[in-house]
């Protein structure tokens, strides 16, 4: 089993609340993490006829019988059993880690979560494998160090490269979806991700919205990998698909609802009276982006014509899959005004306000930091933060620094 850096997290929340939920994309890992849980679970999944039809026969009698310890998977396919779970925690309030669901997709799963279990449940996301876990490494120390708004000269002192350019490179091309990475077969991670797709289709999406047009949406999906890190026109991408702009919302919402695309709002807390106002987004799995556009490797990677945006978007979840790793909270947004200035990646809450450009190069020219200098001067951010493939970390400017994105 390759480590898990949210397991750590997983055991805190265990600690302080009756029930916890673990979400993600499918095939991230969950079943094993959990299955890897100290103490002694019972683990029920809903995709089985048995398992479930014990569940729910008769959910209150299921969790007298199974007071704690019991684990349930996909458990957004079992909406009768929430109400039973508020019962039986509410009866012990004081007991916790008692219970765990596990859901790949989050829309039904936190509709369930928000009208019976708030305030009772921690929530904790598993993305695929961080350039670290894919290594086999420990959690950057990084992430800690930006949520104490730790000083730019300590964040350089921790930013050193732990990979070597290749290896970032290699998990840039391949994806963290977990299974590829049991194999060094090539056709097997091929063909692994050719067909993930068809199978996020039929059980997920066939499952939560059986009367969505199958087709046009995966072609929603491949049209993303060429939208990825750009500024979003719902009514052009209406126009390719032959579908209104009211149905483009709604597709979006599930693709980022289910895990394989992130919305960026854009940044709107700003002096600046021109903003664009449009969200941008990316595919979430560099791997499954670049098996869409029928990238051979990585070499052939580096000198696509969309490496740059595929860069953008794998290094700002490699931060992001770290932060909810660690469990520190962030909202995700992205800054660009009618002039051109643009940072590509602002994130709120525990780190206060982080503006974030990423480069794919190893230097960072001194006029391309303008926009970023000019952001954290307006929002009097403690720090703006620049991730790149230099070999050492930097301190660009008093309150800039640069990363290396083998550091993460």
């Amino acid at each position: 089993m390759l480590p898990r850096h949210l397991q750590d997290h997983i055991a805190v929340l265990l600690r302080h609340f009756p029930c916890v939920a673990v979400s993600g994309v499918r095939q991230s890992g969950k079943t094993t993490l959990l299955g890897n849980l100290p103490g002694d679970w019972q683990r029920f999944d809903m995709e089985s006829v048995g398992d479930r039809a014990q569940v729910l026969a008769d959910s209150d009698l299921f969790l007298r019988l199974h007071p704690q310890g019991v684990i349930i998977d996909e458990a957004q396919l079992a909406p009768p059993l929430f109400p039973a779970l508020r019962v039986a925690i509410d009866k012990q309030r004081s007991l916790k880690g008692r219970f765990v669901l596990s859901g790949s997709s989050s829309p039904e799963l936190a509709r369930n979560i928000a009208e019976t279990l708030a305030g009772r449940i921690g929530l904790a996301e598993l993305a695929p494998l961080s350039l670290a876990e894919a290594y086999r490494l420990p959690a950057s120390p990084l992430y800690a160090l930006l949520a104490n708004r730790a000083s730019p000269q300590d964040i350089v002192a921790s930013g050193t490269p732990r990979l070597d350019l290749r290896q970032v490179l290699e998990h840039w091309f391949q994806g963290g979806y977990p299974e590829p990475w049991s194999s060094d077969d090539a056709e097997f991670r091929r063909l692994w991700h050719r067909h993930y797709l068809d199978t996020y289709l039929m059980r997920d999406i066939g499952a939560l919205f059986p009367t969505l047009n199958r087709d046009r949406y995966r072609q929603l999906i491949q049209l993303l990998c060429n939208l990825s890190g750009t500024i979003l026109n719902n009514a052009e991408i209406a126009r390719s698909l032959g579908v209104s702009e009211p149905t483009v919302r709604d597709w979006l919402a599930i693709a980022h609802g289910t895990y394989i695309w992130r919305h960026l709002p854009a940044w709107d807390r700003s002096p600046h009276k021109q903003l664009v106002r449009h969200p941008k987004g990316w595919l979430r799995d560099s791997g499954l982006v670049h098996r869409l556009l029928q990238i051979p490797d990585a070499d052939a990677l580096a000198t696509h014509p969309l490496a740059g945006r595929s860069w953008e978007a794998y290094a700002g979840e490699l931060l992001l899959r770290g932060f909810a790793a660690a469990g520190i909270q962030v909202a995700p947004y992205h800054f660009r005004t009618r002039g051109g200035a643009e940072v590509d990646l602002v994130l709120t809450g525990e780190v206060g306000t982080l503006p974030v450009e990423v480069k794919l190069g190893a230097r960072t020219e001194p006029r391309s930091l303008r926009a970023l200098a000019e952001f954290v001067a307006e929002h009097d951010c403690p720090l703006g933060l620049i991730i790149n493939n230099d070999d050492r970390p930097r301190l660009l400017a008093e309150r800039i620094v640069s990363i290396p994105a083998a550091a993460l």
